[in-house]
């Protein structure tokens, strides 16, 4: 394997034998005439990819997409029934926190069993031992065995144990949601330090903001099978249409990231933002809730729509402190004095927490015939913390003292707003800090 590369994965599948009865193993393997009682299943189908040396690379996709298959074949825990994984460096892996533990022995005994089966000598463990304590944080516990601790415990010292002992490679799965926020908090902390170290970093984790945040490169597998790689905000966004079940979509946009000719090459900017607004809908760019609630009396028809990010590309990832807009096109197939156009982003449990629409703004809509399309932008910055919403827009009006609506799309499609720095309660205040010292303490010692 070439130096520059910590993991080379090439054309790996793993296949299972799958049997209706137990009795259907014993029978295959007494048959004569080697008659076969299984079905294949395919938990991995010919993936390829490299991390180098000192990268942080994701992997993510729905579940039963193979993540954490390919995570134990790289670390040697399943054997790939096709292809190699060859990796160059010493491994850190937390695929099922404190898999490796004997449960009879205390914390100190299996912090030691499981340096030693990682390589390092005992006198190296000595070393290390205070700065696992101490990020254990467990007390005297770890001087007990650890089927006496609670789970709180156990994965304190299993993760503890796994991120300080210096790996060149450290390998994480879905690790990094346990425990208190508190601990989480820290586990970042020092996964961010020995990202910046140098180490090379490979993770599958459901939270796309860890992904956005600490990932160069992001590898995207579903139901078993390679579908893109690229850069974070990309990937993620091809995770939310299969999520969203816009396969036809996918399809087209892996076509187009895949012709490198002329103006379709992926860093063609120009490009992109064109075929956003000239080249098909916007809504086939960005993952749409195939779920949603609509309604209303038909004489509007919101037909297309977009979430844009800052930099003009449509995106469902929207980064907290930067602007974005948010499309609608409205298509008329009656005649009406006064349309409102309106969007609500509400959270997961359907609270409205923000929203607005042209009569608030006091944007002036001429009355409208059948055939007219209006195309409407909102553009504000996004305050809002880290964390899932939900988009919703309408079409109404008043007619006489009744409002009316035209056409409303409920929970349309989803914002996923990333965030580096979150603040209390549901919207950041955008507070500017100043702090200073206005008399200090007593001095212990002298000056020299």
């Amino acid at each position: 394997m070439s130096g520059e590369y910590a993991i080379n994965v090439q054309d790996v599948t793993k296949i299972y034998k799958l049997y209706d009865k137990p009795i259907d193993r014993l029978k295959e393997s007494l048959s004569p005439m080697h008659k076969n009682y299984h079905r294949d299943f395919y938990a991995l189908r010919n993936i390829s990819f490299q991390v180098k040396k000192g990268e942080t690379v994701g992997i993510i996709g729905t579940n039963g997409s193979g993540k954490s298959t390919i995570l134990k074949i790289i670390t040697g825990v399943l054997t790939p029934t096709e292809g190699t994984a060859e990796v160059d460096g010493v491994i850190s892996a937390l695929l099922e926190l404190g898999a490796g533990f004997n449960m009879d022995y205390t914390g100190i005994e299996n912090i030691y069993m499981n340096g030693t089966m990682m390589g390092f000598s005992r006198k190296e463990m000595d070393e290390k031992l205070q700065d696992i304590l101490d990020f254990a944080d467990i007390g005297d516990f770890v001087y007990q065995p650890v089927k006496t601790y609670s789970s709180g415990m156990f994965v304190r010292l299993a993760f503890a144990l796994a991120i300080n002992v210096e790996p060149e490679i450290l390998i994480v799965d879905e690790a990094l949601s346990v425990g208190d926020v508190f601990f989480q908090a820290k586990c970042y902390r020092r996964m961010e330090e020995i990202r910046k170290s140098g180490t090379t970093i490979l993770m599958v984790t459901h939270d796309m903001g860890s992904i956005i945040k600490y990932c160069d490169k992001v590898v995207l597998l579903n139901k078993g099978e390679f579908v893109a790689e690229g850069a974070p905000g990309r990937m993620v966004d091809l995770y939310k249409k299969i999520l969203a079940g816009q396969m036809d979509s996918l399809k087209e946009e892996l076509e187009e990231m895949n012709d490198f000719s002329g103006d379709k090459a992926l860093e063609d900017k120009e490009f992109e933002q064109e075929t956003v607004h000239e080249g098909g809908l916007m809504r086939d760019k960005i993952a749409v809730n195939a779920n949603r609630t609509e309604y209303g009396d038909g004489r509007a028809e919101i037909f297309d729509f977009g979430l844009e990010d800052q930099r003009g590309n449509l995106s469902n990832l929207i980064l907290k402190g930067e602007m974005f807009t948010i499309r609608e096109k409205i298509r008329f197939h009656g005649e009406l004095k006064a349309p409102i156009f309106t969007y609500t982003i509400k959270d997961k449990k359907g609270t409205s927490l923000t929203g607005t629409n042209t009569m608030y703004e006091g944007t002036d809509i001429k009355p409208v015939k059948r055939g007219d399309v209006y195309e409407v932008a909102f553009t504000q910055k996004m305050t809002l913390q880290g964390g899932e919403y939900l988009l919703s827009m309408s079409c109404t009006g008043f007619e006489g003292e009744e409002h009316v609506v035209y056409h409303r799309l409920y929970d349309v499609a989803s914002i996923t707003v990333i965030s580096n720095k979150n603040t209390v309660g549901v919207y950041d205040m955008e507070s500017t800090v100043e702090a200073k010292l206005t008399k200090g303490g007593e001095s212990n010692g002298t000056d020299g």
